[in-house]
């Protein structure tokens, strides 16, 4: 039992919730890479570019506040990058899942772009709380 000048421990360690966010990053990628190539009618919808520069920041912005080094506050951004590429370009069956269109363009520069966007802000804060 706490007193109320304790606070209560947390329910989920650092780890596990970075470890989610990882899966996240990854689930984020391959969802990403289903939905790029959509077309509504006969007009190209990006659906997984949208989804993946609205997402993947929010997930390194999380990383970011259980740890502020690169490595730990980059991880869904890396496990989102190496989903992308593997699923991408290998593909389950040797099939392409990332033809070379601009769709694939858009979903690869938008995702890493709103990735390290993300992670330069987390890391500039860190820089500013810590008197730099």
């Amino acid at each position: 039992m706490t007193t109320m000048n304790e606070p209560e421990p947390p329910a989920v360690s650092d780890g596990t919730l970075l470890g989610l966010l990882v899966l996240d990053g990854v689930l984020v990628g391959a969802l990403g890479l289903v939905f790029t190539p959509l077309y509504l009618g006969g007009v190209p919808a990006p659906l997984g570019v949208l989804l993946s520069v609205l997402v993947l920041p929010w997930l390194v912005f999380r990383a970011g506040e259980i740890d502020v080094r690169p490595s730990r506050a980059g991880a869904p951004l890396l496990a989102w990058v190496l989903t992308v590429g593997v699923l991408g370009l290998v593909g389950p069956g040797g099939d392409v899942m990332l033809p070379p269109t601009w769709q694939s363009l858009l979903l690869a520069v938008g995702g890493i772009g709103a990735g390290l966007w993300a992670l330069r802000s987390v890391l500039n804060s860190a820089y500013r709380r810590n008197g730099g």
